[in-house]
C-alpha cells in the first residue's frame, strides 16, 4: 500500500501562467471579454493597438511643436511700400537716402522715405542690366551702370539729376569694343574697377574718380540743370505710360526725404591709374649669367612672379620629358591637357584700406577710410597680386604694372573674399581648401577643408 509522506499541497502561481498581455487584470477584472466569441475578442485587439498607435503619434507631435516653439522663429518682413516704375525693373541700388533702379529703358531714382519718383534717365532707351551705387556725402551719390551692350555708364546723382560722366568703354572702331564682365565701386566712390573683355584677352583697368572736383561742379551747375531735368521726366513718364510694373519693397530703414533731377553738364574725367592683365606663362629664361637675373629683382625683399630665374627652355622639355615618362600610365586615364591659345579669363579683385601689407610713399598720407590698395587674382593663377594705387601716374597706366605684393597659393586661387573692416581676407583654392588671413599681419588665422573635398563657388563674410 503506497502512502504519502508529505501532506497534499496546492503550488502558489506563478507569472509563467499569466497571459502576455500586461496589466490584464486591470483591463478586464470581471473576466467579461474572455467570454466574448473569438472574432470580436479579434477586432477588439486590433482597435486597441490601432487607438495605441494614434496616442504615439500624437504625443510626437506635440513633442516636436514643443521644440519648435523653443527654437528662435525668422523675423517676417511684410512690403512696407510699393512704386511702380516705367517698363521692366531688372536690378537696383540703394546710395545713403535714394534708391536707384535699372529699368528696360533706363535708370529711375526714388526716396527711400515715401517712395516718391525723384527723376528718370533714358539716354536712347538703354537697357540697364547691373547698377553699382555710393554715396559720396552731402547728398552726392555715384553709380556705375552696365548696359545689355556691356557697356559701362558712370553717372552722378544730385538734387534731382542725372549728370553723365563718361562711357568708360566705348571706343570709336567698333570692332575693337571691349565688353564689360564685372564692375566695382569702392566705398565712398573714390575708385572704381571695370574689368573687360575683348576677342582674344581680358584686362582690368583701375580708375580714381575726382570726387572733390564732381561736388564743386555739381552745386555750380544744379541751378542751370534743373529745367532739363524736369521736362525730360514729364517726356519719359509719358512716352511709357502704357508698360507700368509694380516692384514691391521691404524698407526696414527709414530716411529723411531727398530731392534729385536730370543734367547733360560736362564734369571732370576719372582717372585712369591701373590696368592690369593676366600674368604671362612661365618660359624659358633669356638671361645669359645670374648677374643680368640680379639686375632685373628690385630691391626690395619679396616674392614675385617667377618671371627672372635661370631655367633654360631645353631644361623645361628635359623636365617636361622625365615627367611625362614616368607619369604616362597615369596621363592616358585622365586624358592629357592639349595646348590652347590664350583665352579671355576672368578676375577677383576687392579694394583694400591701408595696413602693413602695402606700404604708402612717405609724401603721401594715409586715410583710413580710403583705400589705398586692390588684391587680384586670375582664374587658374596660384598668385595672389597686390597692386597699390598711390604710385606715380607715369608708372600705371601705360604698361602692365608688376605687383607690389604677392602672395603664391598651393593650388589654383578658385575665389576670395574681403571682411567689411578690410583686415580679413579669405581664399578658396580649387583643392577645396579655406585659408583665412589677417591681413594687416600677413599670417594665416585659420585653414579648414570642406567634407568631401566639394569645389567651392563663393565665399563670404558674415
Amino acid at each position: 500500500v503506497y502512502s504519502r509522506k508529505h501532506p497534499l499541497e496546492i503550488p502558489p502561481p506563478s507569472e509563467k501562467d499569466w497571459p502576455k498581455e500586461e496589466n490584464f487584470f486591470l483591463q478586464d477584472p470581471d473576466g467579461k471579454r474572455a467570454a466574448l466569441p473569438q472574432p470580436v475578442r479579434m477586432a477588439s485587439k486590433l482597435v486597441m493597438l490601432a487607438f495605441e498607435n494614434a496616442m504615439e503619434i500624437i504625443e510626437r507631435r506635440e513633442m516636436l511643436q514643443e521644440a519648435q516653439k523653443l527654437k528662435i522663429q525668422p523675423t517676417k518682413c511684410f512690403p512696407a511700400a510699393e512704386f511702380q516704375v516705367t517698363g521692366r525693373a531688372n536690378c537696383l541700388a540703394v546710395s545713403g537716402t535714394c534708391i536707384f533702379v535699372g529699368l528696360s529703358v533706363g535708370l529711375a531714382a526714388f526716396k527711400l522715405s515715401d517712395c516718391e519718383e525723384l527723376c528718370a534717365w533714358d539716354a536712347g532707351s538703354t537697357e540697364i542690366c547691373a547698377i553699382r551705387a555710393s554715396h559720396m556725402g552731402n547728398e552726392h551719390h555715384v553709380l556705375l551702370a552696365v548696359d545689355e551692350m556691356g557697356l559701362v555708364w558712370l553717372l552722378c546723382f544730385h538734387e534731382e539729376t542725372f549728370w553723365l560722366v563718361k562711357i568708360l568703354n566705348e571706343v570709336e572702331d567698333i570692332s575693337k569694343q571691349s565688353t564689360c564682365v564685372e564692375v566695382v565701386l569702392s566705398p565712398g566712390g573714390d575708385f572704381t574697377g571695370v574689368l573687360l573683355q575683348g576677342n582674344t584677352k581680358a584686362w582690368l583697368e583701375i580708375y580714381q574718380l575726382p570726387k572733390d572736383s564732381w561736388l564743386k561742379e555739381m552745386e555750380k551747375d544744379s541751378g542751370a540743370a534743373s529745367g532739363l531735368a524736369c521736362r525730360e521726366k514729364r517726356s519719359s513718364c509719358t512716352s511709357h505710360r502704357g508698360q507700368k510694373t509694380v516692384l514691391r519693397l521691404i524698407f526696414l530703414l527709414q530716411g529723411s526725404p531727398v530731392s534729385t533731377n536730370n543734367a547733360d553738364a560736362k564734369l571732370s574725367l576719372p582717372v585712369l591709374l591701373l590696368k592690369v592683365q593676366p600674368h604671362k606663362p612661365i618660359t624659358g629664361s633669356s638671361f645669359k649669367s645670374p648677374l643680368d637675373a640680379l639686375k632685373k629683382v628690385d630691391e626690395d625683399s619679396m616674392l614675385g612672379l617667377g618671371y627672372n630665374h635661370l631655367i633654360k627652355a631645353s631644361q623645361w622639355k628635359q623636365h617636361e620629358a622625365i615627367f611625362c615618362s614616368t607619369y604616362q600610365e597615369y596621363l592616358e586615364a585622365t586624358g592629357e591637357r592639349e595646348c590652347k591659345e590664350e583665352t579671355p579669363r576672368h578676375a577677383t579683385f576687392h579694394f583694400l584700406l591701408p595696413s602693413w601689407i602695402l606700404q604708402l610713399v612717405p609724401e603721401i598720407k594715409a586715410q583710413p577710410d580710403v583705400p589705398a590698395g586692390i588684391s587680384v587674382h586670375w582664374d587658374g593663377s596660384h598668385n595672389l597680386c597686390f597692386y597699390s594705387l598711390h604710385h606715380p601716374l607715369k608708372e600705371r597706366a601705360d604698361s602692365d604694372p608688376n605687383p607690389d605684393v604677392v602672395w603664391p597659393c598651393a593650388a589654383p586661387l578658385v575665389c576670395s573674399a574681403v571682411s567689411f573692416c578690410s583686415r580679413y581676407l579669405a581664399l578658396a583654392c580649387e583643392d577645396a581648401t579655406i585659408t583665412v588671413w589677417d591681413k594687416d599681419l600677413g599670417y594665416p588665422l585659420g585653414v579648414t577643408a570642406t567634407p568631401g573635398r566639394r569645389l567651392i563657388r563663393s565665399v563670404h563674410f558674415l
